[in-house]
């Protein structure tokens, strides 16, 4: 009699921890806050070869709950929020017929650089369209990516035209696909994570502006932490069950933290003085538009939430505003982006705070 063999259960890929990342706390601040409120309008993180960013942004979506989607949908259609359903989810709620729903990990999305603007925002079928009567679309990545992470990697090295299509999705909520007078309009509301090394060339100004928070990250230099973060790896890479498991407590009060935020975040208030204070900074600094005030604004409200808190104080005010606006302060693209000092400086200024 021969032995069957059997099929080994299929089994999630093990992720890096989030709460095991060592450093880099510039760049994991950025995406908390990002998660906590999306609205924030996503991150840029730029920084050395090397620095863990992607591994820092996969450990992030591992480390968000699951979330409740509608089965078999192509756009993770939220079960009864409005503005995070598909065309068909909306009608079947319209029409009273039930929906089955399933948990669902938090998707993250990588953009390959190659990509091109059909595989990103989806294509329409126009012989079926035309032979059929239906509207035969072909979700694109940002379809996958609504409710998740939407990772750019090297987002310097895309086409600019490519750039301002995925922001100007992360930015409305929703995107909008034309052809031969067909057009299909799906939600994509995501968190944009773009990454990249500075010396591959920046992103032109304004595409830099349309991003919410912008993190840099340098090579830790410190001899004792680089051989903490080598034998971090190390030890994850010969035994990933064990190594995550060591972590499991740390990572289950960091997702408890995060929707807690969530849910309090409508409750975070903010003085009316350090808003007036806020746009004093953004003026004193002659940044354009009014983006880095609604960005500071949210970004602060998102780090008190984080800490459990409803006010807003003027340290978190300090420890957001330079993710907010150092990206937004280069008039000249051949400048380059200020590491912060300008920044703290017209805050310590404007808040009557010392600035060493």
């Amino acid at each position: 009699m021969t032995a069957t063999l059997q099929a080994p259960p299929k089994t999630r890929r093990l992720v890096f921890p989030f709460t095991a990342i060592v450093g880099q706390e510039e760049m994991k601040l950025a995406l908390l806050l990002n998660v906590i409120d999306p609205k924030i309008g996503g991150v840029m993180i730029m920084g050395d070869r090397g620095t863990g960013k992607s591994t820092t942004i996969r450990a992030l979506a591992d480390l968000l709950p699951e979330i409740d989607v509608v089965a078999n949908d192509p756009f993770n259609s939220h079960p009864t929020d409005f503005d995070l359903m598909g065309d068909e989810v909306k009608q079947k709620v319209e029409n009273q017929v039930p929906l089955q729903i399933v948990p669902k990990k938090v998707q993250m999305i990588d953009l390959p650089l190659g990509a091109t603007e059909d595989r990103v925002c989806g294509t329409i079928d126009i012989e079926k369209a035309l032979s059929e009567g239906v509207k035969a679309f072909e979700p694109g990545l940002l379809a996958k990516a609504n409710r998740g992470i939407l990772y750019v990697d090297e987002v310097n090295l895309l086409d600019d035209h490519l750039v301002d299509v995925l922001l100007d999705s992360a930015a409305s909520g929703w995107n909008t696909v034309e052809r031969e007078g067909i057009s299909i309009r799906h939600p994509a509301r995501f968190v944009l994570v773009g990454s990249g090394n500075p010396e591959e060339g920046e992103l032109r100004p304004q595409l830099l502006d349309r991003f919410g928070m912008h993190a840099e990250i340098r090579t830790v230099k410190e001899p004792d932490l680089r051989v903490q973060i080598v034998e971090q790896r190390s030890d994850f890479d010969q035994n990933p069950p064990v190594f995550c498991e060591k972590y499991q407590t740390q990572q289950e009060a960091l997702q408890e933290k995060i929707v807690n935020a969530q849910e309090l975040l409508p409750s975070v208030n903010m003085d009316y003085e350090y808003r007036v204070k806020i746009s004093e900074v953004c003026s004193e600094l002659d940044v354009d538009g009014l983006r880095g005030d609604i960005v500071t604004n949210r970004a602060a409200k998102a780090i008190a939430s984080l800490e459990g808190r409803t006010e807003v104080t003027v340290d978190d005010i300090q420890r957001v505003i330079t993710l907010c606006l150092r990206h937004r302060l280069r008039k000249d693209p051949l400048e380059s982006i200020d590491s912060g000092y300008k920044v703290q400086k017209a805050f310590g200024r404007v808040f009557g705070i010392n600035i060493e």
